[in-house]
């Protein structure tokens, strides 16, 4: 009976390595696929910043204007309003303020994704249609 047992102990060890052996492939498999999803995840989106201020300059050629310290690029999918209504680059003029986000690359270029150009409009008293007070 002690050798029956010792057999069955046996084959329960056996078992059981196999087992354990059968788990481990996968997840060692996963560890070594490059395609997993660490590695897939994309780069984090760099935010947009704001910028605010009047424009020093302006370059058409190299579709640039200039507000303070910074030269901001302008791309085809720059969106570029003035006073509420669609713009285009050659809007943009020296001495107007201008309103609006950048993204900045890894070389340190600026890239406009938003510019509203003419001085923000104050709402103005709120009218209403109620008679006056007599």
């Amino acid at each position: 009976m002690n050798n029956k047992l010792a057999k069955t102990t046996l084959k329960l060890a056996f078992l059981a390595c196999i087992a354990a052996a059968l788990v481990a492939v996968p997840a060692i498999s996963r560890a070594d696929d490059s395609t997993n999803a660490a590695a897939a995840t994309p780069a984090p989106k760099k935010h947009s910043l704001p910028f605010k201020g009047k424009v020093a300059s302006v370059d058409p050629a190299g579709m640039t204007f200039t507000v303070g310290t910074m030269t901001i690029g302008i791309t085809s999918t720059t969106k570029i309003t003035k006073d509420g209504q669609p713009a285009v680059f050659s809007d943009i003029t020296m001495g107007e303020t201008v309103r609006g986000a950048y993204k900045k690359d890894d070389a340190g270029k600026l890239t406009a994704t938003l510019v509203r150009i003419g001085e923000v409009k104050k709402a103005g008293p709120a009218s209403t249609n109620a008679p006056p007070a007599q």
